[in-house]
């Protein structure tokens, strides 16, 4: 099986990459997903994190608040060191696990979505590493028009994340991302059949 990490920072457009990889037929596991699941109500990554940042992360239907959380973590880099600490490494053993299921089933490529690769050093787990980029300027328009958030909030998201250039050189394929749709479609179809000979799963 072919593993593939997918990582760029927020606003680049990983979701429309992993979107076009499931149609070309790979098989996705999205790393925030996986967060999500490790910190839902009754686990120990819930535990964690009320004991960590107090019952006021907890929202109506007993659950982690995650943007309250993100409020919390984004603009202080102790407390978001403090959040990784607990979430990080429940995320990477939960991965690790469905790759593993994958292989033994005979899966052909599985790809894994996940913002965070390099900074919770997770590059052991693939084959090879694809980064999605692009300009500042489409990544906050993207984000305005997504999310509607502010100028402010923008800056601290990105701040907090790994710079754009670090993660590129990093990374062993780079997609670029700044023209439309049917550009990064053709731009990622390319990429596949030139990594995997056009198999699917």
């Amino acid at each position: 099986m072919l593993a593939i990490g997918l990582t760029g920072g927020i606003g680049t457009g990983k979701s429309s990459v992993s979107a076009i990889l499931r149609e070309l037929g790979a098989v996705l596991i999205d790393a925030d997903q996986v967060g999500w699941e490790t910190y839902r109500k009754g686990s120990a990554g819930f535990d964690a994190i009320v004991k960590a940042f107090g019952d006021g992360v907890v929202a109506g239907d007993g659950e982690i608040d995650r943007k309250a959380l993100g409020q919390m973590v984004f603009s202080d880099s102790n407390r978001m060191s403090e959040l990784t600490g607990i979430v990080w490494p429940l995320i990477g053993e939960s991965v690790r696990e469905q790759l593993n299921r994958n292989r033994e089933q005979g899966t052909a490529a599985t790809v894994v979505e996940a913002a965070v690769l390099f900074e919770a050093q997770w590059e052991s787990m693939f084959d090879e590493v694809w980064v999605v980029t692009t300009s500042r300027q489409a990544v906050e328009s993207r984000l305005i028009e997504r999310d509607g958030i502010s100028a402010a909030e923008i800056e601290a998201r990105i701040s907090s994340q790994m710079m754009e250039e670090e993660r590129a050189q990093r990374g062993d394929v780079i997609i670029n991302n700044d023209g439309d749709l049917k550009h990064l479609r053709s731009t990622v179809e390319n990429i596949w059949c030139e990594r995997t000979g056009g198999r699917r799963n």
